[in-house]
């Protein structure tokens, strides 16, 4: 069977036959007809099979041949689970209907939401989106999903598990009862098929291959190493020239970082891919890797979920997923469009449960690889060491600042004070000396003994002022009794060019004279009839 027996619009063919696609794959063949039909469709296959294009042929065909009266509306919604698969569809969309006057947008978290609503606006007729984004917007009314033609669910099985379980069915609530459903994946776990089965209506049951199923011409292999020796053996494996691509997959985001740098020690540059990035450095990073700049690309699960890259020879299990499934999606980068690849895998003796659950799902038994002669990695290098130990000395709050209520070296606070040397205005302090506080300008630090001071004893730690004898006692808090006593003025002056001072300003205060006390603090008792007003107090009397 070729494309042009499929019935495709001839601008469909035009763009395919540009491309070098004659021959549809089995899947494109099998589902192809009845999506174009109007059917619902259920389908499964092999990863690296064409299941991106066996529901955007049919798509782009419809919508192009309908009329539709209202403009700027969503006549189709594509639900992906990972920003790279939506980039990746809406990419193909784009392809296929070169020529078309159908509009593409691709719609995800992790950037800024403006450009996506001013292209919204635009107006668009396919939308391929990530469910949290697309709620955000929901709830924004920046779209409504009124039109929607055409629901697909791409990765199905992933789509509803149970972190967007409630995200699908809430999205498939505010879509048209009258609608065409189709779902895809590489896996159907039984117990997601009673879920599935109830978005769709008499769906047509698509599947041309074992479900949980891997590629024939993919040689898989494991080895069986402890943990410490995965590092070493990864690095000696990624000496050989002869591996093109590489694809390393690990369980933890913080587990991808540490292959990095543990790669750089065998002088393998490689990138990393994982949640914690932000998009930009995950498209770069993927860009890279697909235009061959980055011959090893070390991801997480996010990664093996349709992520098309051509020409990968080799994937690498680094841990070994959890779920078994998720090994069929990891060695699917290879081998896809029937070349042949490698699929190696790092077992240790706490994956072995893993393992035997993979070879009981695939149907596989891993022909295991005895271990080569590793050498010892080399040393690290004056800057890898440098980095290093900032890396480890870097705060666990993940700034440069230290712990709270702590001081960092170089006399300066946890807070970026100034440092203990220099005053509120830059200058040197006169207090400043060994043992001095290491934040601000609060002068030195001074040694205080436990026991009480003698009474009648006077503090000499404090250097003398022009004015004043150092012996003569002090009046903190009383500014007429602090002045200094004669002065360049005359009898009773200040000292300075402020004039005379007032008669008895420095006077004891007589008996019996009430000492006046705030409205705040005259009606404050403890009662709450006493925290009343004076007008509001019931036995006040005028």
């Amino acid at each position: 069977m070729l494309f042009r027996e499929l019935n495709l619009n001839p601008t469909i063919l035009a763009a395919l036959q540009a491309k070098g696609y004659e021959t549809p794959t089995p899947i494109q063949a099998g589902a192809i007809p009845p999506i174009l039909a109007g059917r619902d469709l259920w389908g499964c296959a092999q990863t690296g099979t064409g299941k991106t294009a066996a529901f955007a042929l049919p798509i782009l065909n419809n919508l192009s041949s309908r009329p539709f009266v209202k403009t700027n509306a969503v006549r189709a919604l594509v639900l992906s689970p990972t920003r790279e698969l939506a980039l990746q569809i809406a990419e193909q969309f784009d392809a296929y209907g070169k020529g078309l006057r159908l509009r593409t947008t691709v719609i995800f978290g992790g950037v800024s939401d403006y450009g996506q609503k001013q292209k919204l606006r635009q107006g668009v007729e396919i939308l391929v989106a990530t469910p949290g984004r697309l709620m955000d917007l929901l709830a924004q009314k920046a779209l409504t999903l009124d039109h929607v033609e055409v629901f697909t669910l791409d990765e199905a099985d992933r789509m509803l598990d149970m972190g967007f379980i409630h995200d699908v069915r809430r999205i498939a609530t505010l879509l048209p009862q009258k609608r065409q459903t189709l779902l895809f994946s590489a896996t159907m776990p039984p117990e997601i098929r009673s879920l599935a089965k109830s978005l769709l209506h008499d769906p047509v049951n698509v599947e041309v291959s074992p479900v949980s199923s891997t590629v024939s011409k993919i040689e898989q292999s494991v080895y069986h190493v402890s943990r410490n020796m995965k590092p070493n053996l990864l690095g000696h494996l990624l000496k050989d020239e002869t591996i093109r691509s590489a694809l390393v997959f690990t369980r933890t985001k913080h587990g991808a970082d540490k292959v990095v740098r543990a790669l750089d020690r065998f002088g393998v540059f490689a990138e990393a891919i994982h949640g914690n990035k932000a998009q930009g450095a995950r498209q770069r990073a993927l860009t890279n890797f697909k235009s061959g700049r980055t011959r090893v690309l070390v991801a997480t699960d996010i990664a093996s979920r349709g992520i098309d890259v051509q020409e990968i020879s080799h994937v690498f299990n680094y841990d070994l997923p959890e779920v078994a499934e998720s090994y069929v999606h990891r060695i699917g980068r290879t081998g896809r469009n029937g070349a042949s690849g490698m699929a190696v895998a790092f077992c240790d003796a706490e994956e072995r449960s893993y393992l035997r659950q993979i070879e009981r799902v695939t149907r596989t038994q891993l022909p295991v690889l005895a271990l080569p002669e590793m050498a010892a990695p080399p040393p690290m290098s004056a800057e890898a060491i440098r980095l290093e130990a900032e890396r480890s000395a870097r705060p666990e709050r993940g700034n440069d600042r230290g712990p709270r209520g702590t001081r960092s070296e170089g006399g300066r606070s946890s807070y970026g004070g100034r440092p203990a040397s220099s005053n509120s205005y830059g200058e040197r302090s006169p207090y400043s000396q060994a043992g001095s506080h290491s934040s601000g300008n609060r002068g030195p630090r001074r040694e205080f003994s436990s026991a009480p001071r003698a009474e009648g004893a006077v503090r000499t730690d404090r250097p003398e002022r022009s004015g004043e004898r150092s012996d003569a006692p002090r009046s903190y808090g009383n500014a007429a009794a602090s002045r200094p006593q004669g002065g360049s003025t005359g009898s009773g002056g200040y000292g300075d060019s402020r004039g005379p001072r007032r008669e008895g300003s420095g006077a004891p205060r007589q008996e019996g004279r009430s000492e006046y006390t705030p409205f705040w603090k005259r009606f404050s008792g403890a009662s709450p009839a006493d925290r009343r007003r004076p007008s509001q107090q019931e036995s006040r009397r005028d």
